[in-house]
């Protein structure tokens, strides 16, 4: 009865068109995985920490200053942070794989497995598995990393329609919103340290 109702109508398509624009930032980013200048130390979690904390904070400035706008130009800064972020994060766990000297294992899968673990847990169990000191990792099809990153978007899409109330609020807003991408960026360099300082097989 209600899903001919025009504001229904209207808004299922505004989901479903954030849900496109999400889907190709993720999709980009995955593809398109940074190169890393790090080399191999001795003293990779040390290294890895600074890098972590380093990114963390670029992220908190960039979204931030994103979030500064407030109304409607506000909600137009939200993809382009999102994007930002993602690739900041991206090139973190790259640097992150180089100081532990695993370039070689940052694959798609890897790096979905990466960012998104700590906020999508269930989506992404099915890419990684951990096994005591190793962790193995499922080469999948494109078909299913397309799939999995939908799953992603998906549960993003709600997070950003909650985040991006914050953004109506001036100065307070900015500053939920880089308490939060500082915290996420932390978390998804934790999530590298754990995967690159074990074992990677493939399968």
């Amino acid at each position: 009865m209600f899903s001919h109702n025009p504001l229904i109508l209207r808004g299922a398509l505004q989901e479903r068109e954030l849900l496109d624009k999400l889907f190709r930032i993720l999709f980009k980013v995955i593809h398109e995985i940074p190169t890393s200048s790090e080399k191999e130390t001795s003293e990779a979690l040390i290294r890895s920490r600074k890098l972590i904390s380093e990114a963390s904070f670029k992220a908190a400035a960039i979204s931030g200053a994103l979030a500064l706008p407030s109304g409607p130009l506000g909600w137009l800064t939200i993809l382009p942070d999102l994007a930002a972020i993602w690739r900041l994060q991206a090139q973190m766990v790259a640097d992150i794989g180089g100081a532990f000297g695993k370039k070689g294992k940052l694959t798609e899968e890897s790096m979905i497995y990466c960012l998104f673990r700590h906020a999508t847990a269930q989506v992404v169990r099915d890419l990684v598995t951990r096994m005591g000191e190793r962790v193995v990792v499922q080469r999948g099809s494109l078909r299913v990393a397309e799939n999995v990153l939908e799953s992603i978007g998906i549960k993003l899409v709600h997070r950003v329609a909650r985040g991006g109330l914050w953004r109506l609020l001036p100065a307070i807003g900015a500053l939920v919103v880089a308490g939060y991408a500082y915290y996420d960026t932390d978390q998804v360099g934790q999530t590298a340290i754990e995967f690159f300082s074990k074992d990677i097989e493939f399968k």
